[in-house]
């Protein structure tokens, strides 16, 4: 089917009646958004050709999308999140904003809630045959290189199994296994003792990875670590560090990676002393610039729906 219907009356009124647009009621930003996102498929439909049975094609897919509970998943692997963190860069620079730690994506795995300990938290709790020790240690400063004192750094990452706590579908972790939370003392200092963390991939047969099979895409992201870094007087962080040789670094789903996210990885000894697995550990320093609250607000507050737990 060829025929362009959507420049004609009876879709542009069907656009404005959908969104309810000569209403007075209703919420007017909704009713935009709305209008603005279903004239875009409209359009879409129209110079795509699209069919019927790919619509509902569609329509089904959302349905799994939901019941698999993968939205932000599949937000991150189309790109979505990415986008969001390359519009707020560029707002960045245009209010002359630098000199701060890279953000990149938070990604739909953080649980609100791990225990806050002061300088040093050893986030380890359950025991993990495969995978090393390793200490994340920083300073955090603002551009100017002063320490920011009474920062909370908040920490998560996966298992060697790829799989992170509350999500674990083997439903071997503990709460808060393999995430803290740390308080920096006047000198700005933080440091978590835990295990090596390996990439993990999309759910096999979610609809995440159903739509990136379809695009021949792969649904894997490198090693990694997540960090939140909040301040009274400066704006939230939201970043993640690479572990620096995974071989997907440049090729995560996700497009998370940026240069500057890449810390080189020590090898050390003397773990034993820190009540580490082993005398052998690996050691990542991860020095964090947050930057001023813009005007006395943080514009960097996302508000989005987060698990919570109490440990």
């Amino acid at each position: 089917m060829s025929a362009k219907v959507f420049a004609t009356k009876e879709v542009q009124d069907l656009l404005k009646a959908a969104a309810n647009l000569d209403s007075p009621e209703g919420n007017a930003r909704v009713k935009e958004i709305t209008h603005r996102l279903l004239g875009d498929l409209f359009k879409a439909i129209d110079d795509l050709d699209m069919t019927p049975d790919e619509i509902w094609a569609g329509v089904n897919y959302f349905n799994k999308l939901g019941k698999d509970g993968e939205a932000a998943l599949l937000a991150a692997g189309i790109g979505l999140e990415k986008y969001l963190d390359i519009r707020m860069d560029a707002a960045d620079r245009e209010a002359d904003i630098h000199g701060g730690t890279p953000r990149t994506i938070e990604g739909p795995l953080y649980v609100a809630g791990a225990p806050v300990r002061d300088g040093v938290s050893k986030i380890d709790i359950n025991p993990d045959e495969d995978a090393g020790p390793l200490v994340i240690r920083g300073t955090v400063t603002s551009p100017d290189g002063k320490p920011v004192a009474n920062a909370i750094v908040e920490c998560w990452h996966a298992n060697s199994k790829g799989f992170y706590s509350h999500f674990d579908p083997t439903g071997a972790q503990n709460d808060f296994n393999l995430r803290g939370a740390v308080r920096t003392g006047a000198d700005g200092k933080y440091e978590f003792r835990t295990l090596m963390p390996v990439g993990y991939g999309c759910p096999p047969q979610g609809a995440t990875q159903q739509l990136l099979d379809a695009m021949a895409r792969h649904g894997n992201r490198p090693a990694h670590v997540h960090f939140f870094v909040t301040s009274d007087k400066m704006r939230k962080l939201t970043t993640q560090i690479n572990i620096e040789g995974d071989p997907l670094i440049w090729d995560d789903f996700a497009y998370a990676t940026r240069e500057e996210l890449v810390p080189h990885v020590i090898e050390k000894t003397g773990g034993a002393a820190l009540g580490l697995k082993a005398d052998a550990y690996r050691e990542i320093e991860f020095d964090i610039v947050l930057t001023p609250l813009v005007e006395g607000k943080d514009n960097q507050l996302v508000n989005r729906p987060r698990v919570s737990a109490t440990a």
